[in-house]
């Protein structure tokens, strides 16, 4: 049995029987883990009030061969999330970071990349940055560490810019919505990204989520597109949607 000391962000926290709960966390070091915190549901645990979702956190837990749910022994809250969930729109914005993390991390792996993405959105949104903004930058890079964005700078069927031949600037998700490709190799028959989403794509590769909010933050209308773009994307890979999403677009 070893016991874990670790900088990490709770992810999901739920009740199991009547006095126990079971926390799910991203470790920076040791990557997505879940666990039995017992006594946690008692009225004096000793981990009162430091279980909240999306806190960022000092955990230390003890951790046994062939099991799948590790002890956590301790908790001390770092960073509380609690600004962010004050409000409906928040909680849901808050479940949405979380499950893409859940469901794109992968179990014990070490997840340093998802790590620093999940605790520098959450930290530009108690900032206030604007939360459409940080939503789609999120999903975008999310989905990039999974594997599964497609580049927005060329073709990857010809290798070409998404440029015409004429000038315009564009690319067009196809149907199954798994890439994007010129106009060329993928007509028009699919959703059709701008030229402003593609530079926006390429803005959030290259610039962080603070200086984009500050320095020519997108329109409304872009920020759709790319939320679109990502949603087909995913569901494609994934065959599904997420949970938190489709509660997202029925409150809306």
């Amino acid at each position: 049995m070893a016991l874990i000391t670790a900088e990490a962000i709770l992810l999901d926290v739920r009740d199991l029987q009547d006095r126990d709960r079971i926390v799910t966390f991203l470790a920076r070091d040791h990557g997505k883990k879940s666990g039995v915190a017992k006594g946690a549901r008692t009225r004096h645990s000793r981990f009162g009030g430091q279980l909240q979702p999306l806190a960022k956190v000092h955990i230390t837990w003890f951790e046994s061969e062939g099991r799948d749910l590790v002890r956590v022994s301790a908790v001390e809250m770092e960073r509380s999330a609690r600004q962010l969930q004050e409000d409906f729109d928040g909680i849901l914005l808050g479940s949405y970071l979380a499950d893409h993390v859940l469901e794109f991390a992968q179990e014990g792996d070490p997840s340093d990349h998802f790590y620093r993405l999940l605790d520098s959105t959450l930290e530009a949104l108690i900032a206030g940055v604007d939360r459409n903004l940080a939503a789609r930058y999120f999903e975008t890079w999310a989905l990039r560490l999974g594997g599964v964005f497609p580049s927005p700078k060329a073709c990857p069927n010809c290798g070409r810019p998404f440029v015409t031949d004429d000038g315009e600037e564009g690319a067009v998700v196809p149907p199954n919505g798994e890439t994007l490709l010129c106009f060329d190799c993928g007509g028009r028959g699919g959703y059709i990204a701008r030229a402003e989403t593609l530079e926006l794509l390429r803005r959030m590769g290259r610039e962080g989520l603070t200086a984009i909010g500050a320095e020519n933050p997108p329109s409304v209308r872009t920020l759709r597109e790319v939320e679109e773009i990502c949603l087909r994307v995913r569901r494609n890979f994934l065959q599904r949607e997420l949970r938190s999403y489709e509660v997202i677009q029925q409150t809306r």
